[in-house]
Order: C-alpha cells, then sequence, then structure tokens
C-alpha cells in the first residue's frame, strides 16, 4: 500500500477523542500517537478529577511518567496537543459540558474508547454502568461527529470465554444489553447483587459478561451506520520495546505473579501448569490498534460501515505457560532480587485444589500470621494478613483464566501487517514472537521495571537486595531442614509406642485366616 498515505500522514491534522486516557493502554496510545504521528491536531481525553487533583493536575502528572521521556526529547511541543475533557464514562452523556460537547462533534475524527471498569470482582451494577451503558454514551456521541471516520472500541479476547475457540466475529448475545442497562439503573443493587451468578451466566466474572455485551452495543449502534472496528487484546502486559523496554503501571499479567513470588508473599498459584498465557505487550497491541485505526480509516466505504472485529493476541510461541513464569522466574528474582523479602522465592502451580489450600495455609496464612504477631508484640502495624488476603482474592479471580485454555483466531489481525508500507514498517510494526531466550530477556525487563515503577526500588538497592536474598535462602533451607527433622522425628517417636512385630503378627493372621 505505497500509493496510499503513510500512517503518520493519515493521523497529520486529525482530532483524537479518547476515553481511558489516563490507564495503562490509553498512557500508551497517547505516548505512541504524540511520538510516531507528530503532525497529529489534538487529542481530547475524557478525565474526570480525582483525589483532589483537576483534569489538568492529572494530565500534567501523567506527563511526568517515565514513559513519557523519550517524547518529552523528541517532540516535547506535542505534549501541549492533549487536550482534558472534563466528564466520566459511568455518567449520562458522558458527564460532558454542553460547549465541550459541540467541540467534539464539530471537530472530532478518530474516537477511542478505552476506558472501562476492568475489575473481576466489581458489582454487576457498576460493570454494567461502565462497560455496557458508558459504551452506549459514547457510540451515542461518535453518531454526532460531523467529521468521524473511525470508531475503536477496544475489548477483550476473553469476552467469550464459553467459546474454546474464540473467532474474529460478533456472537449472539446472552442477554439483552438494554435491559441490562436498565436493571443496573432501576433493580434494587443489593437484590442485583445477591442475583450476580445467576444473571452472569456463564460468564465467570462482571468484566467478562460486561465486556462481551459492549460489543453488542456497537454492533448494534454502529453496524452499517457509521465507521466502527473492535479490538480485543488478550493478556495486555509490560512494553516489549517502545517507548522503553517493561513498562507499567499495574500488576496485571505475569508481572504480578512475578513481584507476589519474588516478595515471598505468593507461594502457590491454582493453575494448570501446562496452560498458556495469552500475554500481548501493551506497546504490540497499540500498534496494531493504530494500524487497525489507519487502514480502516481510509478504506472503509462511506456507503456502508462494515464492524470488523481483530483479535490482538499473542502467536503461539509468544504464549507463557505457568510453569514458564515460575522457572524464569525463579532465574530472574536471583539477579534481580527485590527489597525486604520475607521468604525465599518459590511458588509454584498446582491444578489440585487441595494441593492449593494446602500451600496457602501453611506456606501463606500461618507465616503471616505469626509474622503480624511479631510486629505487634513490637508495637508495630501488621501488613501481612492485610496483604495475603487481597493476593488470595486476586488469584482466586484470575484462576479461572490459569486453569482453562482458549484459542484465538487472529488472522484478519495478522493481515493487517501486509497493509504496512516500508515507510510505516520500522515504526507500527507489531508481529512478535518469544523464543525461549527471548521469554527471559522480556519477563526480566518487566521485572526490573516493576521493580524501579511499581515498588519505587532503586537501582542503587539491588547490592543490598542481593545480599538479603542470600540471607533468607539460608534461612529458608534450614528452616525447611528443622521441619522435616521434626516430622521425622514426631513419626520416630510415634512407632516407638507401637508393638510393630505383633501389629505384623496381627496382619500375617489375618490373611491365612481368608
Amino acid at each position: 500500500m505505497d500509493g496510499l498515505p503513510t500512517i503518520p500522514e493519515y493521523f497529520a491534522g486529525k482530532t483524537v477523542f479518547m476515553t481511558g486516557a489516563t490507564g495503562f493502554i490509553g498512557k500508551v496510545l497517547v505516548e505512541k500517537l504524540l511520538r510516531s504521528c507528530p503532525d497529529v491536531a489534538k487529542i481530547y481525553v475524557l478525565t474526570r478529577a480525582k483525589k483532589g487533583k483537576s483534569v489538568e493536575e492529572r494530565i500534567a502528572r501523567m506527563f511526568e511518567l517515565p514513559l513519557f521521556d523519550l517524547l518529552r526529547q523528541t517532540h516535547p511541543e506535542n505534549l501541549e496537543k492533549v487536550v482534558p475533557v472534563v466528564g466520566d464514562v459511568s455518567e449520562l452523556h458522558l458527564g460532558i459540558s454542553a460547549e465541550d460537547r459541540a467541540v467534539l462533534v464539530e471537530k472530532v475524527n478518530v474516537v477511542y474508547h478505552i476506558a472501562a471498569s476492568v475489575r473481576f470482582d466489581d458489582p454487576v451494577r457498576v460493570a454494567i454502568i461502565m462497560n455496557i451503558r458508558g459504551t452506549r454514551e459514547v457510540v451515542l456521541l461518535a453518531k454526532q461527529m460531523k467529521r468521524l471516520e473511525v470508531l475503536v472500541h477496544f475489548s477483550t479476547t476473553y469476552c467469550h470465554t464459553d467459546k474454546p475457540i474464540v473467532e474474529e466475529k460478533i456472537y449472539p448475545p446472552t442477554t439483552d444489553w438494554r435491559q441490562a442497562i436498565e436493571l443496573a439503573e432501576k433493580a434494587d443493587p443489593h437484590v442485583l447483587q445477591v442475583l450476580t451468578a445467576k444473571y452472569t451466566h456463564p460468564f465467570p466474572n462482571t468484566y467478562t459478561f460486561t465486556k462481551g455485551l459492549g460489543e453488542h452495543v456497537v454492533n448494534d449502534l454502529c453496524d452499517g451506520k457509521i465507521p466502527a472496528i473492535i479490538i480485543r487484546p488478550s493478556i495486555v502486559s509490560c512494553t516489549m520495546v517502545e517507548p522503553m523496554p517493561g513498562w507499567t503501571d499495574s500488576f496485571n499479567g505475569p508481572v504480578g505473579i512475578m513481584v507476589a513470588a519474588g516478595k515471598g508473599v505468593m507461594r502457590s498459584t491454582y493453575s494448570d501448569p501446562d496452560v498458556k498465557l495469552d500475554t500481548v505487550p501493551c506497546d504490540i497491541m497499540v500498534k496494531c490498534a493504530v494500524v487497525a485505526t489507519w487502514k480502516n480509516g481510509l478504506e472503509m466505504p462511506k456507503e456502508k460501515y462494515g464492524l470488523r472485529v481483530y483479535n490482538c493476541s499473542g502467536s503461539e510461541s509468544a504464549r507463557f505457560t505457568t510453569d514458564d513464569v515460575q522457572q524464569i522466574g525463579k532465574e530472574i528474582l536471583n539477579e534481580i532480587c527485590l527489597n525486604g523479602i520475607i521468604w525465599n522465592p518459590n511458588c509454584c502451580p498446582t491444578k489440585n485444589w487441595y494441593s492449593y489450600y494446602f500451600r496457602v495455609i501453611f506456606y501463606q496464612l500461618l507465616p503471616a500470621v505469626f509474622i503480624d504477631g511479631l510486629l505487634m508484640l513490637l508495637k508495630k502495624k501488621p501488613i501481612l494478613i492485610k496483604i495475603d488476603r487481597k493476593i488470595f482474592i486476586a488469584h482466586s479471580a484470575l484462576s479461572y483464566f490459569m486453569l482453562n485454555q482458549w484459542i484465538f483466531k487472529n488472522g484478519e489481525t495478522a493481515a493487517l501487517e501486509k497493509f504496512l508500507s516500508s515507510r510505516d514498517a520500522g515504526a507500527f510494526s507489531y508481529q512478535w514472537d518469544h523464543p525461549l531466550g527471548e521469554q527471559y530477556v522480556y519477563l526480566k525487563n518487566c521485572t526490573m521495571a516493576a521493580r524501579r515503577y511499581l515498588l519505587h526500588e532503586s537501582d542503587e538497592t539491588l547490592p543490598q537486595a542481593r545480599v538479603h536474598f542470600k540471607r533468607m535462602k539460608v534461612v529458608s533451607q534450614v528452616f525447611n531442614l528443622v521441619w522435616y527433622l521434626a516430622v521425622l522425628y514426631l513419626l520416630y517417636k510415634m512407632l516407638l509406642k507401637v508393638d510393630v512385630p505383633a501389629k505384623l503378627h496381627s496382619v500375617q493372621a489375618y490373611f491365612e485366616s481368608l
């Protein structure tokens, strides 16, 4: 497609409207557009005041993140192109003022709807308001936009967990999204919460249930009416390369397991060691979304708009098993040690429910009770039981995805790559593989970035952390030795109380009598 405008040329002079810009994916997308499409006109971002900070303060704080270091070096003037729009996806009409709405209707060419309730344990009412009604409000606004070229809705490959093979198409809904919105608006929240499991069946949580219905909002309101596409990423993890390796602002994906295990507080995962976790680095997924925007914005026939779906998932060689994360993680955590670990990192996956709970009780809960007890005696604040509880609840929600396997067909997504011109390939190619050696490098970068930017642990503390790690390794080995010796001693004492020859004789007599 060398005869068509390049991606930077396509976005030149374009005005973008984005929800969820302050989230993980949104930040990476904003940075990519400003840096790789420097002539973009403006990016309006829907933002709400939070924790006493105005929308302007929140955007300014966002630009201070290391994620934007490269942009500040190459195109610092582009930061001024980001314009906050006061609003909230959970409100009717997005909470946007009439003045701001008029500007968006007149100027916007591309809409990215990323904002969502992503917590698996959110009340069903909250999830419906955010993920279904919020999507409806975005689409209704987009339908009024006079210069709209494409609406990009971000969903997830896991919104159809009832299908073992998920293709790049819209599936029949399990319920009507209009009724879901009416229920969330009018039903008693407590009654609705009690009926959540029945209402959301067969989906494992409110997130997957509402994201699936969110796709039907887009399908019903957009198909044949306005140009729209759906991007379905799998598990979005740390950046691979751009604008820096390993960057993340959350503990989602493999990095969360690495950190919890690295601190010594997570000792087991309820997961199938052979199940492959379908992860996609955030920068790869963002490139895919930008390429899909460019292609569909250029070629969607003006007389009839068709809704296209792209499963942005990992290739076969790029997928991690939970066992891979454990084995590679052990090597990495020997080198990139975390500060203040409470035990030698050793997190084992198991798909046996009894084995998992045994390890949780004896290797996580009881040590947490013991250490918190010591802290209380020292008149310090106990913290471990609270941390263990959070990890247990989070892992309970995740275990469903670590015990089951899905196949995500991504032929349409892979085919987008061939439309890239030679001028765009360098900045926007999103093909990626993870041979075993690269898996190690990728997870190492993720762990190092998590240490710096999530845990705020300076690189200067690494030598001290390694010394502490070695000490805890020795302590762990000594403790295990004492534990096994104690068990053997108890067994020995029990055997002494038993008349072994007499027992053997009685057994022999029993068999002889048969």
